[in-house]
Formats: structure tokens, C-alpha cells, sequence
């Protein structure tokens, strides 16, 4: 008979708590691309063990937020201009595969919550913080996923979904990109409720491709300044 695999709950949670406020904070801008990660700092800062910070970022790694650099250690991935084209090209025939899906799928009830959560990315507290508007327009999109009848595009668009939050931080730091975005979306949301999802899914390709523009915008701003 085998040796039953005991886990130690306590460690278990304790370990992805780690990984989960590491991962927030990269998220939300705490740390910055390419910043170098010192173990012996994390541990303090986190108050776990070295261990413990060594498997967070393991984790991190496998999810593209952290790179770990041969004789130099962790740091907070940085995503270049090639592989932002190619996140961006993956995440438009998602989502334009998610918003069809959503117009055929949906339950009236979540093509209203769609059309409230885009009500309350207007809203004038939520514009004026960062870290609250991602939080809220990952909710828009949990909605299309959850909707949209295929669990393989939201799997995928899941996965992609820390880099690409990463990304949105950079594209909604152009001045001006929000009330676009929020016109695109409304744009979107309006040929879901017209059950035209041929429609809906050519303007979440085009909004998507807007986001990437503004991205590699912003990347060549910052390196002409730099």
C-alpha cells in the first residue's frame, strides 16, 4: 500500500499567500519591470521563510512575471515589443472569439452585468485609481468569459491574464486612452445587446489592437526618454 502524500495546510496557505500579495504587488505597480528581487527582503518584507519565497517565485516565473537572470537572481519580467505584438495578437482572436460566444450564450442576466460593470469603469473614483480600475475591467472580462459558452478561450485568456493586466497599467497611462476605451467597450457591449455578435467580436479585435498601439506607444516614449 502507498504512503499517503500529507500536505501541512498551514505551510500550504501560508506559501500561496506569499505568492499571491508577491503577485498583487507586481501587478499593481509596487515593483517595477526589470526591478531585481532580493530574497533576504522579500522574506522580511513578507515575514515567511526563505523557502517559502523561493517556491512564490517559482511560481511567478512559470506565470511570466518574474525572470530569473543566471548569476544575478529574480527580477520582475520585462516584456519587449516583440512580445507584446504577439500577447496582444493571441488576446484579440480571444476575445473576439469570447464576445461571439457571449452574444450566442449568455444569460440575460450576465449581458446586464456586462452592461453595469462597464457603468462603473465611468464612474469618477474608479477613473481616478489605477489599481481600482484594473481590478474592475478584469471583472468586465471575467464576465465575457464566464458567458461566453468555451472554456478553452477562457482558460487561455486566463492564463494570459497577468501580463496582459501588466500591459493595460502601461496602455491606460496614455492620456486620453480611457474615454476611448470606455467608447470601444460601450461599442461592444451595445452589438451584444443587439445580438449581433459578429459585430461585437470585429470590435473587440479592434479595441484590442488599439490597446496594443497605445502600448508600444508608450514603450517608445519611455525609451526615447530614457
Amino acid at each position: 500500500m502507498h504512503q499517503p502524500l500529507l500536505v501541512s495546510r498551514d505551510q500550504t496557505s501560508l506559501r500561496q499567500r506569499a505568492t499571491d500579495t508577491l503577485r498583487a504587488a507586481i501587478l499593481n505597480g509596487m515593483f517595477a519591470s526589470g526591478q531585481k528581487l532580493s530574497e533576504r527582503e522579500l522574506c522580511e518584507s513578507l515575514g515567511v521563510s526563505r523557502s517559502c519565497v523561493r517556491e512564490s517565485l517559482q511560481h511567478l516565473q512559470a506565470e511570466g512575471l518574474i525572470t530569473v537572470i543566471p548569476h544575478k537572481g529574480p527580477e520582475v519580467a520585462t516584456i519587449t515589443p516583440k512580445e507584446v505584438r504577439d500577447i496582444y495578437a493571441v488576446r484579440a482572436q480571444l476575445e473576439g472569439l469570447a464576445a461571439k460566444g457571449f452574444t450566442k450564450n449568455a444569460q440575460p442576466a450576465q449581458i446586464q452585468a456586462l452592461r453595469s460593470k462597464l457603468k462603473e469603469l465611468a464612474l469618477s473614483h474608479i477613473a481616478e485609481d489605477k489599481t481600482l480600475l484594473l481590478n474592475v475591467k478584469n471583472e468586465f472580462y471575467n464576465i465575457l468569459i464566464e458567458g461566453c459558452g468555451n472554456t478553452v478561450v477562457g482558460l487561455m485568456l486566463r492564463q494570459l491574464n497577468n501580463r496582459v493586466t501588466l500591459l493595460r497599467r502601461i496602455s491606460l497611462s496614455q492620456p486620453g486612452r480611457l474615454p476611448n476605451t470606455l467608447k470601444e467597450l460601450e461599442d461592444v457591449v451595445a452589438a451584444i445587446e443587439k445580438s449581433d455578435g459578429e459585430t461585437a467580436a470585429r470590435l473587440c479585435i479592434e479595441h484590442v489592437e488599439k490597446a496594443a498601439n497605445n502600448v508600444l506607444l508608450s514603450m517608445s516614449i519611455q525609451i526615447a526618454a530614457d
